[in-house]
This record gives structure tokens, sequence and C-alpha cells, in this order.
């Protein structure tokens, strides 16, 4: 039976539709059996530095091939202290690109030794019912897996990794490239990306759930019609977290995702 690690582990995040903060939850969990958390989604504030004798599981979604400019901006004040680091970004089953490695020179720029890291599909913010998008992941195999690497990561020598050698594992450029043509016609023939979701007021109730949901008080309460398109990030957490189905996004990408990435991918791990 494998022991449970008894040192600190904080896990801090971003995460609007919670499946990075799912996964961050389970790999700490496999890094040790005490864990404080700071979620960011809505600007807890960070402590003035981490111990270096403890853990710090950083996670945060993939963006268009980045990490959320959000995330960053909210980490932007932490430092580090040498404290081992385990980064994790989840992303909608297309590409992760480049964010891994971003997440990981941004931690070492604050002070962080990234000793594991890894990518995890999780719920693409554009899947609707008719054209799903890695609906449902994290699933519970995924967050099985995540606890279990937690484990591995914490019995293996604390060596720091290389950012450059967390590059995508599952990039395919001929299928991205038809991806992109045809979103590119789509949008030619008059399709268009909004701004904002929509909202159907018939259906609104003015539950205030929405506004509880945005990360970056995008709407406001009593006008739960409106959503202010300079802070709105379309990260769709008040789409999928409407309960009378007010809210919609749709997009061009919804029906290319769909098509192009229906094949599962699995979770890349250093």
């Amino acid at each position: 039976m494998e022991q449970q690690n008894s040192e600190p582990v904080w896990l801090v995040g971003f995460s609007p539709t919670r499946a990075s903060w799912r996964v961050g939850q389970a790999v700490a969990r496999g890094l040790g059996s005490t864990c404080r958390e700071l979620d960011l989604t809505y600007e807890t504030a960070l402590p003035a530095q981490f111990e270096a004798g403890g853990w710090l599981v950083l996670c945060a979604p993939v963006y268009g091939g980045h990490v959320a400019p959000v995330a960053l901006d909210r980490m932007a004040a932490f430092r580090g202290g040498g404290v081992r680091t385990v980064v994790v970004v989840t992303y909608g089953n297309r590409a992760y690109d480049g964010a891994l490695t971003e997440l990981a020179d941004f931690c070492r720029q604050h002070g962080c030794r990234v000793v594991g890291a890894a990518a995890f599909v999780g719920e693409h913010s554009y899947s609707v019912a008719a054209h799903p998008v890695a609906a449902g992941r994290p699933d519970a195999a995924d967050l099985a897996r995540a606890e279990q690497w937690g484990r591995e990561v914490a019995q293996r020598p604390a060596e720091e990794l290389e950012a450059s050698q967390l590059a995508d594992r599952g990039w395919q450029p001929e299928v991205m490239g038809a991806f992109r043509q045809h979103v590119q016609q789509a949008l030619a023939s008059g399709r268009t990306v909004p701004p904002t979701p929509a909202v159907d007021a018939a259906f609104c109730t003015h539950c205030g759930t929405c506004v509880t949901l945005c990360p970056t008080r995008a709407i406001a309460a009593g006008h739960e019609e409106q959503t202010q398109a300079d802070r709105c990030i379309r990260c769709c957490a008040c789409v999928k977290g409407c309960p009378s189905g007010a809210r919609t996004y749709d997009t061009p990408f919804s029906e290319a995702l769909s098509t192009y990435f229906a094949t599962p991918r699995q979770p890349d791990l250093w």
C-alpha cells in the first residue's frame, strides 16, 4: 500500500468552468494529505511567498494555445521561494500548443522549481449539445489518473524540468490545417464569432447565477440579460451554468472543433 505524503500542498488556479480546478485538486490529493486552496477565478489574494518545504500545484485553462491571460495576471504577484511546483493545464481536446511551456517559464521566473507538468483534456468552452467537444472531461478516469500521477511525482526525485521539454505531444499539422480552413470558410460565408454570449430574455429569470460565475465581472446583478464585451473572455462559464438555458454562445468554432477533434486525447505527463 502506498504511503501518503505528509508534506503540505498549495493548490492555486484559475478555472471558470472548473475543469482545471478539478484536475488540480486530484493532483494535489496525490501529492499530499493536507492541501490549502487558493481559487484565483474570483481574485482571491495570494500569500507573499510559498515555502520551499512543501508543494505548489498551479493550474489554468488553455485559451487559443496560451495560458488564459487573466490567470497569469492574477498570479503575477506571487513568489515561489524555491517551492517544488507542478504545473497543470487543461485544454479542449484540440491542442495546448505552447501553453505548458509558457506556464512553466512563468513559474520559474517567479521563483518556483518546476518538477512536474501535465496537460489534461477538459470540456471545451465552445462545446454544445449539437457539437460536443470533449464533453464531460475531465471524467472519472482522468481524475483517477491525475491523483495517481500526483503520487508518482511525490515519490520520485524532485528534478527540475526544462520548459523546452513540454511541447504538445499530440500536435497534428494536417488536421489543424483542415480545421482552420473549415473555420475560414464559415466566416467567409457570413458566420460570425460573437463578442459575448447571447441571452434569451424570455428564459432569463434574473437568478444571478451568471453574475456569480463570471470571473471578470462582465455581468451585473439586475442586468443579467447583458454582458460587457470589454470584460468578457468567452469562457462560457455563464452559458454552462445557466439553470434556465437562457445563455448561449453560437460560434462556427463549435462545429469545426467537434468535426476535427472528436478523437479523445489522453493526458500528457512529465
